[in-house]
């Protein structure tokens, strides 16, 4: 008699493992945390060390008070780490960040049944946890070491600053303040294509979250180059956009998904009263994502509709 197991997806199997998939992540997510150490020096570094062993340690500890297999191993909870880490500012302390790491692995990942089972991106949840949590720390965005510190900005990020403030040169290149993974757009785009060139992930979420938050900008009157450059526009579209548990697998979906967190985006930026839109649209896209993949699965062949009752 066959047995039939039911398992989270996705169910196709290829050469590439879970383990050698996230160390590609974590190759990739190295020049926006050499960038950080660079531009905030030795807090950055310690704050990527401190996420990292936090959710790794806390993965461990819950899979054994659970009774399930160990699966730190797969190197999910050290992706979670560096990419929370590059969600928050250098000034936080430290038992904040660690915080965020618990949230983001036990109630985001491990209660939900593990990796492949969360239905939001970890990272994502608890950079927002800690966020309206810790309002004042997490908008404590500071200048980098070749600049004035900027301290007390509470405004949807330093882009009010920046708009006005910083060269697009300085943008691009990550002399500004903000979290620590959100300031260089080339170490991100340099880990962007890293992936694409793995084929880890797809340019089309990235492609069009960006260009759909760049036409939105353009309608409001706003400036796209700085609302792609500025804030976690970039870091949100190429690493916590694409996470595979959470985004849709068809290309419609993919499509659906990407426009409308780059028109959600826009929109908190300039209307909502909070930091940041990214996080937000991210996470409201990611909770749809169900309903998107469902509507633009493709029907099976052979399809036959069912009759109507008293229709012969």
């Amino acid at each position: 008699m066959n047995k039939f197991f039911v398992s989270a997806s996705p169910h196709l199997r290829g050469k590439g493992s879970t383990q050698r998939i996230m160390l590609d992540v974590v190759i990739s997510l190295l020049p926006a945390a050499i960038a950080s150490v660079v531009f905030f020096g030795w807090r950055a570094l310690m704050l990527v060390g401190v996420c990292v062993i936090t959710c790794v340690a806390a993965e461990y500890i819950s899979r054994v008070i659970m009774k399930r297999d160990q699966t730190i191993g797969d190197l999910s909870a050290v992706v979670t780490g560096v990419l929370l880490a590059l969600n928050l500012p250098s000034s936080i302390n430290p038992l904040i960040a660690a915080l965020g790491s618990v949230v983001a692995i036990v109630v985001v990942k491990q209660m939900f049944g593990g990796i492949g089972m969360n239905f939001v991106n970890p990272a994502l949840a608890g950079r927002i946890v800690l966020l309206v949590s810790f309002p004042a720390a997490m908008t404590d965005w500071v200048g980098t070491r070749f600049m004035e510190n900027i301290d007390g900005i509470s405004s949807a990020t330093p882009m009010a600053a920046q708009a006005g403030t910083y060269s697009y040169f300085d943008l691009f290149f990550g002399n500004h303040g903000g979290s620590l993974g959100e300031t260089c757009a080339l170490a991100l785009l340099l880990g962007g294509i890293y992936l694409v060139a793995r084929k880890v992930i797809s340019p089309t979420i990235p492609v069009v979250f960006v260009g759909t938050a760049a036409v939105m900008s353009l309608i409001l009157g706003r400036n796209p180059i700085v609302d792609i450059l500025s804030g976690g526009m970039l870091l949100g579209a190429i690493f916590m956009a694409t996470d595979y548990t959470t985004s849709p697998m068809t290309f419609w979906g993919k499509v659906i998904y990407a426009a409308g967190c780059g028109v959600m985006t826009i929109l908190i930026r300039n209307f909502a009263n909070l930091p940041e839109g990214v996080s937000f649209a991210i996470l409201l896209f990611n909770i749809l994502t169900p309903l998107i993949e469902s509507a633009t699965t493709p029907k099976p062949f052979g399809y036959e509709k069912k009759k109507k009752e008293g229709a012969k």
